[in-house]
């Protein structure tokens, strides 16, 4: 009796030890790990073929029919506002710029094959067997950093690398932050909406730079050096180490542990369920909807809207700030009334581009608000 009365208080403490644990500091919001996938442990292939892909990503969303790219792959339950590359943080290591996700699924489709992007259903994944670091072009200037997913044609050359790309990118492709915000763990609270890329694309320059050294692929990307004056950080190096199964990516004091497996080109591979592209339109757009309806619209419309005017003041003043400088150098008053004039202009132009911008934030969150509204009054 007595040992049946024990056990009863053991487990009375422990059921209360359960609810008052607070997994999180109450000072600030509680970690977003709501999108962490997990699973049941058992052991994941080394090797394997592409068919690998299709088998794993299934359960984390849908397989569509896309000519020319084939079977192509969209993901599901994301980020209000979700990118490529947007959800996770920027390291170091001896592969170059290394993209670490904080998708359980993140070390396929952002360590393999290409992105693209649809007018109907959004971003979609192709698949591809040559890992690499991570497959972005990048763009710099002195107040911004930016970088997009490599479209489907871009090819790497055997022994070269990716040192150019096929076409211009759209302006939406591009995730851009300002520069000291680069090496931050959780980049995405600092991304600008797309709306802003229109305007910083035209002051920033392009640099791909994926190239292949001893059979190693790396992005070099951004100089080191410049990373560091623009952050104001030193660079911590990473060593890439390989995880036994297909995990979060973990950063671990000087080590980055990353799940790659090598993968083999298997032409008759296939998903074994594949939605047609019209199906598809139709969950992905309910699900934007419902996305919507669970965050707190008017908090993140408040927070892109803040991204958004803060950085248009600094790209003024650094206009301002180049416009002293070249005055400095000026040989007399009549060189001087000329850089005035000219960076006049360039303001005046900036600031209208900047009012088209905002005009466009608004203008999407006004759909937004509506969206939310309707679905409500059908309820």
């Amino acid at each position: 009796m007595k040992k049946y009365i024990y056990f009863v208080l053991m487990g009375l403490l422990l059921t209360a030890a359960c609810i008052i644990y607070v997994p999180y500091s109450k000072e600030g919001p509680p970690p977003e790990e709501e999108e962490y996938y997990e699973e049941e442990y058992r052991e994941y292939p080394l090797s394997a073929d592409i068919s690998y892909f299709y088998d794993y990503l299934t359960r984390y969303g849908m397989w569509v029919s896309y000519p020319p790219h084939g079977h192509v792959w969209i993901p599901r339950l994301t980020r209000y506002g979700w990118r490529p590359y947007t959800y996770g943080r920027w390291v170091w290591t001896d592969w170059g710029w290394t993209w670490v996700s904080r998708f359980e699924w993140g070390w396929a489709p952002f360590h393999y094959g290409r992105w693209g992007w649809d007018v109907d259903f959004g971003w979609f994944w192709v698949p591809d067997s040559v890992w690499g670091p991570a497959w972005v072009t990048w763009r710099r200037s002195s107040l911004h950093i930016g970088w997009a997913p490599l479209p489907p044609e871009a090819r790497l050359v055997v022994g070269v690398g990716i040192t150019s790309l096929p076409f211009s990118l759209p302006f939406s492709y591009w995730i851009f932050v300002e520069g000291r915000y680069f090496l931050e763990p959780r980049i995405y609270r600092y991304v600008f909406p797309y709306e802003r890329n229109m305007t910083i694309i035209n002051y920033t320059i392009i640099q791909t730079n994926i190239v292949v050294r001893d059979r190693r692929i790396i992005n070099k990307g951004i100089d080191l050096d410049r990373i560091e004056r623009i952050t104001k950080r030193k660079i911590t190096p990473y060593e890439l180490k390989d995880a036994r199964r297909p995990q979060v990516s973990k950063v671990r004091r000087e080590n980055l542990e990353l799940y790659r497996p090598s993968i083999r080109k298997k032409e008759e591979a296939a998903p074994k369920k594949v939605i047609k592209r019209e199906e598809a339109v139709e969950k992905i757009s309910t699900e934007k909807v419902k996305r919507v309806e669970e965050i707190q619209l008017r908090d993140v419309h408040d927070h892109e809207v803040r991204l958004l005017e803060e950085s248009q003041k600094k790209e003024v003043k650094e206009l301002e700030r180049k416009k002293e400088e070249e005055k400095k150098e000026a040989k007399g008053p009549s060189e001087k009334e000329k850089i005035d004039k000219e960076y006049k202009g360039k303001i005046v132009k900036l600031k209208k581009s900047h009012e088209t911008e905002k005009a466009q934030v608004e203008k999407r969150h006004k759909v937004e608000k509506e969206k939310v509204k309707k679905r409500k009054i059908k309820k």
